[in-house]
């Protein structure tokens, strides 16, 4: 059924949703404060540390979605909520980051440049931050304006930055990679969702062109 929402029934949901994204990092600060018996467990930073990692990631792959989603629903109102989604996955991997940094390294500049450099699921997961931090900065409806096609072809990049991060998942895990492997099969999914897309758009152009040849 295609439903179709207006732009204030919109914004209401957005707040519900904008709420429920921030349901993570309360349960985290919940656990944090010990509140009701719950805790971090016996290693605190590793848990703040894989939960923000992971919600980044999740964020990515529901960011991704949006697109199969509204093409095979016609509801066209899911796209107002890519941008929030986008953020929220920016938000808590830059928590990660900002974890990894202050409480796991102490701020040691020398310690997380050698991470970045000796250890591979490092370097990669550093990689996709940096990548991610212009596409947050260009998310807003004027650079998309003044961007134009530009913004199109740079926003390309979340495809690889979500890859860095099921990458950078599967070679932090030791053992199980069971999970790992859900996001990266989520991912590729989506992916091929894309591409086939894609080629069948290329497949209408050519016949398009073909039918206009005299």
């Amino acid at each position: 059924m295609n439903v179709q929402l207006s732009q204030h029934t919109v914004r209401l949901i957005k707040v519900p949703v904008f709420l429920a994204c921030l349901v993570p990092l309360g349960a985290l600060m919940w656990r944090s404060f010990e509140i009701g018996g719950a805790t971090l467990g016996a290693n605190p930073i590793e848990t703040l540390l894989h939960n923000n990692g992971l919600w980044g990631l999740r964020f990515l792959l529901i960011t991704l979605t949006i697109t199969p989603l509204r093409r095979l629903t016609g509801w066209s109102w899911l796209q107002r909520f890519r941008r929030m989604f986008g953020l929220f996955a920016f938000f808590y991997i830059c928590l990660h980051f900002i974890i990894y940094a202050v409480l796991d390294q102490g701020l040691a500049l020398d310690a997380i440049i050698e991470d970045v450099v000796e250890r591979p699921y490092i370097t990669l997961g550093m990689a996709g931050l940096l990548l991610l931090i212009p596409l947050a900065a260009t998310s807003t409806a004027g650079m998309m304006r003044r961007l134009g096609r530009r913004w199109t072809q740079l926003h390309r990049l979340v495809y690889v930055i979500a890859i860095l991060g099921c990458w950078h998942f599967w070679w932090q895990v030791k053992q199980d990679i069971l999970e790992p492997l859900i996001y990266a099969a989520i991912l590729a999914v989506l992916l091929g969702f894309r591409f086939v897309v894609s080629r069948q758009k290329a497949a209408r152009s050519r016949n398009t062109a073909t039918a206009s040849d005299p």
